[in-house]
């Protein structure tokens, strides 16, 4: 089983104490890159950014202790896959059971002994990135290397209850490559495929947001989650990615709106609520697609909620 090299591996210290991160940085030095954090909220911002394979995290912290810590990064979708390992001064049994019912994998207690670290940690990486590689087959789209409708499916179920529960937006963006059959049948399906791979790393690309997630849809439609982005902030998005597509000037002398390949986006953005559901939002997304079709194509268009 293919597993990550040290130097792609990313290790994350959260501890107040700055003499405990510089021994494990050195610890871990050849394990992997080291970041670090000295308080809770800090480490969960960084661990949303850089989404480590690996969490060491002192239990004893101020303001937020690591018990804390540990439930919210599993309670989020960006954080809840990283592994978590406690460091703790407190090594009974009833400590032990708190640090796994909070969500981590393992404990390693203080005083640091190096070996014992050092073994964890790389026994932990291992199995990080080989559970990391079976998801990875799991949920991406053999042709594209995008996530698949099926992971689509969940993480919008999940983005959708956590913008709910945080009254935030949440938006969406369903694109269309336009003429699409009229490609495949004067061109045929391997340059179809081509153009499908070219398109979907395009929209990855522009998806660049922490929580941003690009998947395909089926066939030559392709979504877009985008969280935090109301009505206002999302159009912007639509007009970059079909700007994007027609800079790619992949020649397609078949289209019915120009000579190059295109695409149509709906775009739609709601703040989850009761009242709503996952499926009212990809409804809009999906009307607005269609307009954009009807008006044209090779454009896109925001659903007036």
């Amino acid at each position: 089983m293919l597993e990550l090299s040290a130097s792609q591996s990313i290790i994350l210290i959260i501890d107040d104490n700055a003499t405990t991160i510089r021994l494990l940085s050195n610890i871990l030095k050849n394990q992997g890159k080291i970041l670090f954090a000295t308080d809770g909220e800090s480490g969960i911002r960084l661990a949303r950014e850089r989404k480590p394979q690996l969490i060491l995290l002192d239990v004893e912290m101020p303001s937020m202790d690591g018990f804390e810590v540990c439930r919210q990064l599993k309670a989020e979708f960006d954080t809840r896959d990283c592994a978590v390992i406690f460091i703790t001064a407190n090594t009974s049994v009833e400590s032990e059971v708190a640090c796994l019912d909070a969500g981590a994998v393992d404990f390693i207690s203080k005083p640091l002994n190096p070996p014992v670290v050092t073994a964890r940690v790389k026994t932990h990486l291992r199995l990080q990135h080989n559970a990391e590689t079976l998801d990875r087959l799991a949920k991406r789209d053999g042709l594209t290397g995008l996530f698949n409708r099926r992971f689509f499916d969940q993480a919008i179920a999940d983005e959708f209850s956590r913008m709910q529960r945080q009254a935030l937006p949440l938006g969406i963006a369903l694109i269309d490559i336009d003429s699409f059959k009229n490609y495949n049948d004067a061109y045929g399906h391997t340059a179809g495929d081509a153009v499908l791979k070219a398109v979907a790393e395009t929209i990855n690309a522009a998806a660049k947001r922490p929580g941003e997630i690009v998947a395909r849809y089926g066939g030559e439609e392709f979504v877009a989650i985008l969280p935090y982005l109301n009505s206002e902030e999302i159009s912007p998005f639509g007009d970059l990615l079909c700007q994007k597509i027609r800079e790619l000037k992949l020649p397609h002398d078949r289209s019915t709106c120009g000579d190059i390949v295109t695409i149509s986006v709906g775009l739609a953005s709601v703040i989850p609520s009761e009242r709503v559901s996952v499926k009212y939002l990809i409804d809009l997304a999906d009307k607005a697609l269609y307009l954009a079709k009807e008006n044209g194509r090779n454009r896109s268009v925001l659903s007036n909620v």
